[in-house]
């Protein structure tokens, strides 16, 4: 499975918007999900939003493909 990532040049500005997202990813996508969220506030709150193109089904499983990788990860980080 190939991996796609938008990268940020040193000093590129960094608010990019969906639409521009999409455009970067190319048309060889069959699904995509998105998740953004921005700074905390003083009370600790994060506004948290996700997007998503294609199939519902595909992007769950994406969503859920992640979270495993990322389990997986800090399981490896905490093995002494």
């Amino acid at each position: 499975m190939g991996k796609a990532a938008v990268k940020l040049e040193s000093g590129e500005a960094k608010d990019y918007s969906l639409a521009k997202i999409k455009r970067m990813l190319g048309e060889n996508n069959e699904c995509y999900v998105l998740i953004t969220c921005g700074s905390p506030s003083h009370d600790g709150k994060m506004e948290v939003e996700m997007s998503y193109g294609g199939d519902e089904v595909l992007a769950a499983f994406l969503v859920e493909s992640a979270q495993q990788t990322f389990e997986q990860n800090q399981i490896k980080q905490t093995k002494p």
